[in-house]
């Protein structure tokens, strides 16, 4: 079970003209694997998660699915806003095939929102709609997590709470994570991508390596992988 980005070109219209993102992009995910995603703010971080979740399209080249992939975590379009956090994880359970109660009460659970999961989405702060949209992708078990940012948003208690379940989901299931955090990328990544500006994009198993030079272009100094953040 893999998928796979074939070839992929993506690009969007500016008043300047096309403005390229990917040109014939090719990666390959596969069952275990944590791939880590960093690069510049602007750079393409976000579109590659919506290319492999296909909330976008690519202007040529095919993505392959052959894993159940999630919605990119922290990326409120999923929700409907006027509709309870319990009305959301029902209406998400019926539409992936799943036992309503069984997700409703993961995510309730899982989550921590406790009487908020009765209030409608649209009064939800950041954090918790990252909270509701964790829990909701471990209740529906997709086969890929795609993790946008998510890790850095709400309480400690949270967080630590999240790593936790991703570092156990690893064992069988993919992973997809944009970071600015670099820490955070080389300890629990295998692989990265290098996103940057006018750049071809680099896709390396040597994450610390990779990671040390990213860090070299952004700042100019060496980087202390004890210190990064």
């Amino acid at each position: 079970m893999s998928i796979r980005l074939v070839d992929v070109t993506k690009s969007y219209r500016t008043l300047r003209g096309r403005h390229p993102v990917y040109d014939r992009l090719n990666l390959t995910i596969e069952r275990g694997d944590a791939v880590g995603v960093i690069g510049h703010n602007g750079a393409g971080k976000s579109t590659l998660l919506n290319l492999i979740a296909g909330a976008e399209q690519p202007d040529s080249g095919r993505v392959v699915r052959n894993m159940s992939v999630s919605w990119p975590l922290a990326h409120t379009g999923f929700f409907q806003l006027d509709l309870t956090g319990t009305s959301n994880a029902t209406f998400a359970a019926r539409l992936y095939g799943k036992d309503p109660r069984e997700v409703v009460a993961r995510v309730r659970d899982f989550s921590e929102l406790g009487k908020f999961m009765d209030w409608p989405v649209k009064g939800y702060s950041t954090g918790m709609r990252a909270k509701l949209g964790f829990a909701l992708s471990l209740a529906i078990r997709f086969d890929c997590l795609l993790i946008d940012e998510v890790l850095a948003v709400g309480d400690i208690g949270f967080r630590d709470k999240a790593e936790k379940a991703i570092e156990d989901l690893r064992r069988d299931r993919a992973l997809v994570m944009v970071s600015h955090n670099l820490k955070e990328v080389l300890r629990m990544c295998n692989r990265v991508v290098v996103v940057q500006r006018g750049i071809p994009p680099i896709v390396s198993d040597d994450v610390r390596g990779a990671v040390k030079r990213f860090h070299y272009d952004m700042t100019g100094r060496e980087a202390d992988p004890a210190r990064l953040d």
